[in-house]
């Protein structure tokens, strides 16, 4: 495909010696509500801060992302801008989070200290079975007719693998990855994706600390897809449950057990922090 231009909002604290990361997840885009939030907390720790945009997000046109996609992440972190930190930090938010840790597990930048995963996928196809059903229909509703958004612009660049009009036919997260990220990507389908990307079965590599948060009551992202997994959770891993909330986005008063502060993306930055 060639060279793939990324977005992003970055703010550079003066004497900030830490560079926050925020990846948002899927359908969404650095100006989310959950990744705005996430910066002020950033912004009020005292920290530079930089809301990544994956490929093809907020309408670029230059690429689709998926699931397992580090690249954009590994590029963002090792970008000349920002040799100035010493020390790199992450938080993703559902994809997001699943690309975090998918990137605590390959490895990165040696600067990249620790990541936090709020309320990510960790059994790819679990969640697509579970999205797919009829009973999820206004949560798939909503994430199809952004990524069919996404699609579009990408085809206006000639960098579609499936013709637009059968793309915007598509009524399930299974038919998206089998028409756009499987041939994409070189996946035989999309039960090769699942099986290869899925970072749930690899925690036990992770290379650097890593928080996962997780909410019982999650419409998004089932509790049953996420226990097994973390049944045996490896030493690099810590994990919160947490009973109020949904996905993403949770009570500002919230005491998840992280930190001092309240809510959960304050108290996840000073678990990250405490791990520069």
């Amino acid at each position: 495909m060639g060279p793939i231009e990324l977005h992003g909002l970055y703010r550079r604290r003066p004497g900030s010696d830490t560079l926050v990361t925020i990846v948002h997840g899927l359908g969404g885009h650095c100006d989310s509500a959950y990744a705005i939030d996430a910066a002020i907390a950033v912004e009020q720790a005292g920290f530079s801060c930089l809301r990544l945009c994956l490929r093809g997000a907020q309408g670029s046109g230059e690429d689709f992302y998926h699931a397992g996609l580090t690249d954009d992440l590994r590029a963002a972190l090792s970008d000349a801008d920002f040799e100035r930190y010493d020390h790199l930090l992450v938080i993703g938010f559902s994809l997001g989070g699943h690309v975090a840790l998918r990137t605590a597990v390959e490895g990165a930048d040696a600067r990249l200290r620790a990541v936090a995963a709020v309320c990510p996928p960790l059994d790819l196809g679990a969640v697509q079975r579970w999205l797919d059903a009829p009973a999820r229909k206004v949560y798939r509703e909503y994430i199809l007719r952004e990524l069919r958004d996404m699609y579009a612009h990408v085809d206006r660049r000639g960098r579609a693998p499936t013709p637009l009009e059968r793309v915007r036919q598509v009524r399930t997260l299974r038919e998206w990855d089998a028409l756009t990220v499987a041939p994409r990507y070189g996946f035989a389908g999309p039960d090769d994706y699942y099986r290869q990307m899925s970072v749930g079965p690899r925690l036990g590599t992770l290379q650097i600390p890593a928080l996962l948060v997780a909410s019982h009551h999650d419409p998004m992202i089932p509790a049953g897809s996420i226990e097994p997994l973390v049944r045996q959770a490896p030493q690099l891993l810590e994990l919160c449950w947490v009973d109020d909330g949904g996905h993403v986005f949770f009570p500002a008063a919230l005491d998840a057990g992280l930190g001092q502060a309240r809510g959960v993306v304050p108290q996840a930055l000073e678990w990250l922090v405490t791990h520069r």
